[in-house]
């Protein structure tokens, strides 16, 4: 039977690392693990893993500065693991673009549905393009959203985005010049409770911005600010 995907658990306890490594390989996951941030980064890279589990709080490099690192190269999907009383750390982690969040202690089951549930999202991996027809795609000038293979394409050229950040653009760009507050936002796109701060949607923002900016000024101006409320979708902007 082959492996349903690869994920690295990376935490300093190796009483987690094993409860998780148990319950994952149960679901068919291939599981490989690291004690510290600096092994996690050297593995994060050189590796290919489906999903990431990333405790924040390690000596050394912490989670934050692994994140920080990985979102250089690589959208690979990462869910941070932090205690409770670190919000800060929390809001940190998504500003370097953590995808999610588990807050300790936490419930196994939890992990797997929450990984479940990141992997269906993420599909970068399972998505190879290959000459098919696609029927889900949103056509506009300067960009295309292919969400059968959840690949954005900025004037021809394709960008590495995190699932969050996907799902960010996807969700403003199904609904042009619609207006949706931070609050909306973040209670559609991270779909489930969460007591984090606003400035979590205005970090994604700026960082879908910076990296259509990249290839495009004017794809990078079609996710419009309407200030005092949030955010739009402007599907022509010349």
């Amino acid at each position: 039977m082959s492996k349903e995907a690869r994920i690295l658990v990376v935490d300093d306890e190796d009483r987690i690392r094993r409860l998780l490594k148990m319950y994952l390989e149960r679901e068919n996951y291939e599981v490989e693990e690291a004690d510290h941030g600096e092994l996690a980064l050297e593995l994060a890279l050189n590796e290919e893993y489906d999903l990431i589990l990333l405790d924040i709080m390690m000596p050394g490099m912490d989670g934050v500065e692994v994140c920080q690192e990985l979102r250089k190269t690589k959208a690979t999907p990462v869910i941070m693991l932090t205690a409770k009383g670190e919000e800060a750390n929390r809001v940190q982690g998504f500003e370097v673009g953590t995808d999610d969040y588990i807050v300790k202690p936490f419930s196994p089951r939890e992990v797997v549905l929450r990984v479940k549930a990141l992997l269906r999202r993420s599909s970068t991996t399972k998505f190879l393009q290959t000459e098919t027809q696609t029927k889900d795609v949103l056509v506009f000038p300067y960009l295309t959203i292919d969400n059968d293979a959840h690949r954005v394409s900025v004037e021809g050229e394709v960008i590495n985005l995190t699932p969050k950040e996907y799902e960010l653009l996807y969700y403003l760009a199904q609904s042009p010049d619609k207006v949706f507050s931070r609050e909306q936002l973040l209670k559609d796109v991270w779909n489930y409770d969460f007591f984090g701060d606003l400035r979590t949607v205005d970090t994604h923002i700026k960082r879908l911005r910076e990296k259509l900016s990249r290839v495009s000024e004017n794809a990078a101006n079609m996710i419009s600010t309407v200030w005092g409320v949030g955010y739009k979708f402007e599907a022509v902007n010349e």
